[in-house]
Formats: C-alpha cells, sequence, structure tokens
C-alpha cells in the first residue's frame, strides 16, 4: 500500500471512531488522548512480542502480533495527520539521515 493511500484510509478510520467517541464521551478524543491509547497499544505490541519468542506465558498467533502491530503503526500515522506532519517526508527525512550516519 502507498504511503498516501495509507494516511487517506487512517483518517477516514479514525473520523469514524470520532463519531463514536462523541456518542460515548459526548467529543471527540483529543490528540493527547490519542496518543496515550497509542502508548497502550505499544506495550501490548511488547507483551505480544514476548509471547511471541516464549518469553511471556500467554499465547499470541502471529496474526494477532501483525494485528497490532498494524494499529500501531495506524495510530502513527492518524497522529502525524492530527499535528499537521507529513508522514511520508518525515519518514523519508528520518530514513535518510539514519542511512548517511550509518554510512
Amino acid at each position: 500500500m502507498e504511503i498516501k493511500a495509507l494516511q487517506q484510509r487512517s483518517v477516514k478510520l479514525r473520523d469514524s471512531y470520532h463519531q463514536l467517541e462523541q456518542q460515548q464521551d459526548g467529543h471527540p478524543w483529543t490528540l493527547e488522548q490519542d496518543a496515550l491509547a497509542f502508548l497502550t497499544d505499544a506495550g501490548l505490541v511488547g507483551r505480544q512480542v514476548m509471547a511471541h519468542e516464549q518469553s511471556w506465558p500467554e499465547a499470541v498467533s502471529s496474526a494477532d502480533l501483525a494485528s497490532k502491530l498494524a494499529e500501531n503503526i495506524w495510530w502513527l500515522v492518524e497522529m502525524a495527520d492530527r499535528a499537521d506532519i507529513d508522514v511520508e517526508a518525515a519518514l523519508t527525512a528520518f530514513l535518510d539521515e539514519r542511512e548517511q550516519h550509518l554510512g
């Protein structure tokens, strides 16, 4: 999937969640609340990786781990959009910088 398509689909999905939050909480979540939700999911990735590597006593399938990793990517793309950050440009700049740094 192209990054631009990923951004568009992520924003559309987030808009649907904002409607649900409006119904449940009376307002859509803020960027700060999204960041906290992302951090929770990032922690779950850690646990699922531990389970995948059999260092945590919980069964996890590769599909579960893949889904949680994808969810974290979605959160990052969505938060970048809300913060007016071009995720494609930011990722390209990061990779260029790291590649130059490491030679």
